[in-house]
């Protein structure tokens, strides 16, 4: 007799084969007992536990019937719609849209069970002496439902106050309802985070204006590890920055803005025009902005100078803000202007290119177009042109 020899695997599978043809071979069968005990619990998860307030969802709120139930089925013990319908009529009253419940709703469904005068109202009492009232509150709070979850001795009014100070907000405090509307999320962090975190800025030089400035530009950078902030800073001081420098935290921002990757391929795209590595620093260092810029408007504008205007790769290395000028609204118009006024002779020195596009729209119109009445029509054509012809279009 040949003796099989199986594997653990398979010797596992054989012996389950075995053991679900003798349940079948059972009297009742086992195998099909275990199935339908499997079906009834699949039902009993899918239905609701709470049938009062899938109804109440559905009818009073408009959700749609597998989403109230996964709603209600978050809590575990039944509910009554009584405190529901106390919550979204409190809602309603303070300027809440049908939509905006909704949404608040769908995100913390728990605060249908909040204590409305104990926990709900102080806390959206303290955000409208904020500034945040009627459909904006509403708007904040469908937006950043999680925040009337935090705690407001603890978390919500010590970080609005660190927020304010940082900020050195006027009483309206328009500023710190941007910052909120931008980062909601860092009112649920413990305060001595946000502190050690300014602390650390302000270490770095960045203080007074230029802090209030990153705050409002760039407030997750606040409510991150101490780690990646640290870990940005370092990347910003060996690309050349002092932390004394009024440019770091412009740079700051700009490497907080992007990915390794794409400050990569801005170097490239630069020295693909004939830029040395450190030529490219140096422009990072003269305007942080420039690598915010998209690659096509970056590409145009170098090829604009480089080839049509015939600027020496230095100029731009020195002056490289004017990449950020609109090539199509703000540099090509004025090249226009220069040229027709020059082809008739009528500058009697030729301005300096630069200088010419760091002007107001109103100082240009003024300095080159106005003062020659007799040529002002073609030389608005030539301004306005690009937009003349887009309306023919």
């Amino acid at each position: 007799m040949k003796m099989r020899i199986f594997q653990p695997f398979s010797l596992l599978l054989h012996l389950h084969e075995m053991k679900i043809s003798a349940n079948l071979n059972s009297n009742p069968p086992i195998f099909f007992t275990l199935l339908s005990v499997s079906s009834k619990r699949f039902s009993s998860l899918s239905a609701s536990s709470n049938p009062t307030i899938v109804e109440y969802l559905t009818q009073t709120l408009g959700f749609p019937q597998t989403l109230a139930t996964s709603i209600s089925n978050r809590f575990r013990r039944p509910k009554s719609a009584e405190n529901p319908e106390l919550v979204v009529h409190f809602l309603r009253d303070i300027g809440f849209s049908e939509d905006q419940i909704r949404t608040t709703v769908r995100v913390a469904p728990q605060i249908l069970f909040a204590n409305i005068d104990k926990i709900l109202k102080p806390k959206l009492q303290f955000l409208q002496q904020l500034g945040l009232v009627g459909a904006d509150l509403g708007k904040f709070i469908s937006y950043n439902s999680t925040v009337l979850n935090v705690s407001l001795e603890k978390k919500l009014i010590p970080c609005i106050e660190i927020l304010k100070k940082t900020l050195s907000d006027s009483e309206s405090n328009g500023d710190l309802v941007r910052v909120l509307r931008g980062c909601a999320w860092m009112l649920s962090r413990n305060p001595n985070f946000l502190l050690s975190n300014i602390e650390f800025l302000e270490s770095c030089g960045i203080v007074g204006s230029q802090l209030s400035m990153l705050l409002m530009r760039q407030p997750r950078l606040f409510a991150s590890k101490q780690s990646t902030l640290k870990d940005l800073v370092s990347r910003v001081v060996d690309m050349g920055f002092s932390i004394e420098s009024r440019m770091f935290v412009h740079a700051l921002y700009t490497i907080s803005c992007l990915n390794d990757k794409t400050i990569r391929k801005k170097f490239e795209l630069f020295q693909s025009q004939g830029f040395t590595e450190q030529e490219c620093i140096e422009m990072f260092k003269r305007a942080p902005a420039l690598l915010r810029a998209s690659e096509e408007k970056l590409k145009l504008g170098m090829e604009f100078y480089m080839n049509t205007i015939k600027f020496e790769r230095t100029l731009l290395v020195h002056r490289p803000t004017i990449l950020m000028n609109s090539i199509k609204d703000r540099v090509i118009p004025r090249y226009r202007v220069l040229q027709i006024l020059k082809s008739k002779r009528l500058l009697k020195k030729e301005p300096s290119f630069f200088k010419v596009l760091d002007l107001t729209d109103g100082e240009f119109l003024d300095k080159f177009i106005s003062r020659f009445p007799d040529d002002a029509e073609e030389l608005l054509v030539g301004y306005k042109g690009h937009i003349l012809q887009e309306v023919d279009e």
